[in-house]
């Protein structure tokens, strides 16, 4: 077993395998990206908690140190909000599993190709060219996925999920209440489910899209620029239809807001992703 103690800035090698990435801190910028070589850990910013690393097995894990019995940890309770900022980038090989957490701040993730953790309390989340399993969770704030496929699922209680140039095989977002904005790549085979309790619901699609597609909202308005999906208003806002030969599935369902469906035209230079 490997380890060190950062208490100011800091640049690490890790020479050995990582197979592993378990980040926990708690308030300040966490970046994570895949690279070639080995991993290598950027410590910019270290506030009064120190930085402790270790490495055994395989797992590399990076925690931010706290303090120690009950009393230490109401306070850090109470005063999350003020504790000392760490700003860490970490570059790994793009394989490995990731569990990344952060209590208050910004977390960008980009590249990693198998299962990857992503769980904010309050702040951001933003996702980048991901593949396998990815899953992310934020109590408050935005959480953007760009360019990721395989499994997607997204959570926020309250904050705003945008899914951009996305490809994936499963979409899974939901929000409490907050906005959810989809731009998908012809998603055939694809199974796309969202849902907003309080908030609106933007998806675009290609036009030659395969999608069997049902809306529906309980207080709000259903728009749809495909003339396959037909819309009724009795006793609920709904529009189904299948689009192409319907190989994929779109759900989308909102109990306080409106859901658009729009057609996006074929570019004949686009690119088919594999």
């Amino acid at each position: 077993m490997t380890g060190w103690t950062v208490d100011s800035p800091q640049r690490l090698t890790v020479d050995d395998p990582v197979t592993r990435l378990d980040v926990r801190l708690v308030s300040g910028q966490l970046n994570v990206v895949a690279a070639d070589g080995p991993a290598r850990i950027d410590v910019t910013r270290v506030g009064r908690r120190r930085v402790l690393i270790d490495h055994s097995d395989g797992r590399l894990t990076i925690r931010q140190e706290r303090g120690r019995g009950w009393a230490d940890a109401l306070r850090w309770l109470r005063s999350v909000h003020r504790y000392p900022r760490v700003d860490v980038s970490v570059a790994v090989p793009a394989d490995v599993l990731a569990d990344l957490r952060l209590v208050a701040g910004s977390l960008v993730v980009s590249g990693l190709r198998r299962n990857t953790t992503a769980d904010v309390t309050a702040g951001r989340i933003t996702l980048m060219g991901l593949r396998g399993s990815t899953s992310a969770r934020i109590t408050s704030g935005p959480v953007e996925a760009l360019g990721v496929r395989g499994e997607l699922t997204l959570e926020t209680v309250s904050g705003e999920v945008i899914v951009a140039q996305s490809a994936a095989d499963r979409v899974q977002a939901q929000t409490v209440s907050g906005a959810i904005t989809c731009d998908l790549d012809n998603p055939r085979g694809s199974e796309i489910r969202l849902t907003t309790i309080s908030g609106s619901i933007t998806v675009r699609i290609r036009e030659d899209s395969d999608l069997s597609v049902r809306l529906n909202t309980a207080s709000g308005r259903i728009t749809s620029g495909f003339p396959q999906v037909r819309t009724s208003t009795f006793p609920l806002a709904n529009s189904e239809g299948v689009l192409g030969a319907g190989e994929g599935k779109l759900w989308a369902s909102a109990t306080s807001g409106s859901i658009a469906l729009l057609a996006r035209p074929v570019d004949d230079n686009e690119e088919e992703l594999p």
